[in-house]
């Protein structure tokens, strides 16, 4: 485990994977999920000569709580990444962790290369009635009942790798469930992801609330390549929210793959993403 201490005091927990001398490029994972969420593309970040750097955002894991938005976690990476000696990278964003993989390259344009985002939301024109109501804390309060009692039921302190798993993959579709696996290792790993993702419940609370909001950077200032790469059958983020970004950013490109949920939109295609990331090298100390 690695933990790095931010200027102003807060602990970020990271992983990091692939090749130490490669061109670097950072994870955002999905929510709730973590920094566990890259591990799968240890070995395609190797083959594609990619450092890859997977941040557990604020409330994730060992990661100090705080308030936070798209602008925030985008100056946290930037910060981890002065801490590692990196110059300029790139960004993989998962699910809800695109927009802030968008937030990145729209807040500093000198130093993303290359985004990728992967089954991600887009803004949606017409969030719930409720979500504009108060601050974004008020709102943040009105969740928090239902997480918990959501935490409650799956129960994340159970000491059996398999229960804890095989109750949080019962929750996902079919063709997800089928790519994490129920070998012994992937049960592991699944459970201690989920253990994780699930230690605070701020992180949750917060993207959550982050996701049902304006975002607080605009995307016309992302200025580098972006590859928008959705599954079909993802009914979470279906690829409509590729096309509704894709009109809205300078240069992207959007990927279909029909075949593929929500998760195998990365899982199938790490080296494909990792690949398309790694085509411009970039600085690193």
């Amino acid at each position: 485990m690695t933990l790095l201490r931010l200027a102003d005091g807060r602990d970020v927990q990271l992983w990091e994977g692939g090749d130490p001398a490669g061109t670097p490029v950072a994870f955002l994972h999905g929510c709730p999920d973590t920094r566990h969420a890259a591990r799968p593309g240890h070995d395609a970040a190797r083959r594609a000569g990619v450092r890859l750097v997977a941040v557990n955002r604020p409330g994730y894991g060992r990661s100090t709580a705080t308030a936070t938005s798209h602008a925030a976690v985008a100056d946290d990476v930037a910060e981890v990444a002065d801490l590692l000696g990196i110059g300029r990278f790139a960004v993989l964003g998962m699910s809800v962790g695109g927009p802030h993989a968008l937030a990145c390259a729209a807040r500093h344009p000198d130093r993303v290369t290359r985004v990728a985002v992967v089954s991600s939301p887009a803004l949606d024109p017409t969030p719930p009635e409720d979500a504009g109501v108060g601050t974004v804390a008020d709102f943040v309060e009105r969740l928090r009942p239902e997480f918990a009692a959501y935490v409650a039921r799956l129960a994340p302190d159970d000491p059996d790798d398999r229960a804890l798993a095989g109750r949080f993959l019962a929750q996902l579709p079919e063709e997800d469930r089928v790519l994490l696996g129920d070998d012994v290792a992937a049960v592991a790993a699944v459970a201690a992801s989920v253990r994780e993702a699930l230690a605070q419940h701020e992180g949750y609370l917060w993207d959550a609330a982050t996701l049902l909001r304006p975002w607080d950077f605009d995307l016309a200032d992302v200025a580098c390549p972006v590859t928008l790469h959705y599954g079909g059958l993802d009914t979470n983020h279906p690829p409509r929210n590729g096309a509704w970004l894709a009109e809205r950013l300078a240069d992207a490109t959007l990927t279909v793959d029909e075949g593929d949920g929500h998760l195998g939109a990365l899982l199938a295609h790490w080296d494909d993403l990792l690949g398309e990331l790694a085509q411009d090298r970039v600085e690193h100390d």
